[in-house]
């Protein structure tokens, strides 16, 4: 058993899959509450070290090592969970955007608006990433759902404004006396939506789990519902011109 501060490890040698293998098991606590920053910080420390004529090992996120020539650092348990989590959260995202976009290609019989309607979703990582920061919390798997979840509601207030513009000008002219009125005319119902989902998200706050789906929804909320208003007027106008 080796103790390398608030992190305990234990590790044993031997074989698998035909190879000599050395398993190092450990439990996170204080600083480090998310894999991936206690994977960075042995990174750290084996850059760190002096390897003199032994070999530095690699270190290799996920799947197995491709050769034996070289010591490999394979990091598995939580992390493989954290990996897969992802991975597939990732995919079910890109599936979403794209029957979102396949939707609203179907309503506004336009294969360029529906990236239009689309900008803002990469806009709420500005506040999440803010609102990880002032609260210190890593991102993690519930953060991810709440991004998932920001995308439906930024794409409902980006149709809401485009849809408005779009019947305030049927000849398809894109005066800026329209885009203002837009962004005036549908900025209540758009508030309204974001203030009814912020304080749902604030009842999970000082959840110790959710507490990264709730940060997500609140402050990716606050930042895109106020960039979606002046974003999506701009880009449409320049999408028509």
């Amino acid at each position: 058993m080796v103790d390398i501060g608030e992190e305990r490890a234990s590790y044993s040698i031997f074989r698998h899959n035909g190879y000599d293998t050395i398993m190092v098991t450990g439990e996170l606590a204080g600083a480090f509450e998310a894999p991936l920053y206690g994977m960075l910080d042995v990174a750290k420390r084996l850059d760190a070290m002096d390897w003199s004529d032994l070999p530095k090992p690699a270190i290799r996120l996920h799947g197995q090592p491709e050769s034996t020539a070289q010591p490999t650092l394979l990091w598995d348990g939580e992390w493989e969970v954290t990996w897969i989590t992802f991975r597939d959260m990732g995919a079910a995202f890109a599936v979403a955007l794209l029957g979102i976009y396949i939707l609203v290609v179907a309503q506004f019989g336009s294969f360029r608006l529906p990236l239009v309607i689309l900008t803002p979703v990469p806009l709420t990582f500005l506040g999440i990433m803010a609102g990880h920061w002032l609260f210190s919390a890593p991102f993690s798997a519930t953060s991810m759902i709440g991004f998932i979840a920001l995308a439906g509601i930024i794409v409902r207030n980006s149709i809401l404004l485009v849809d408005f513009i779009r019947h305030a000008d049927p000849e398809g002219r894109v005066s800026i006396e329209t885009l203002i009125e837009a962004g005036a005319t549908r900025f209540k119902p758009i508030l309204l939506t974001a203030l009814a989902a912020m304080i749902g998200a604030a009842v999970i706050l000082a959840d110790p789990i959710f507490q990264g789906l709730a940060i997500s929804l609140l402050f990716g909320l606050l930042s895109s519902t106020a960039l979606t208003v002046l974003v999506i007027p701009a880009i449409y106008r320049i999408a028509k011109t």
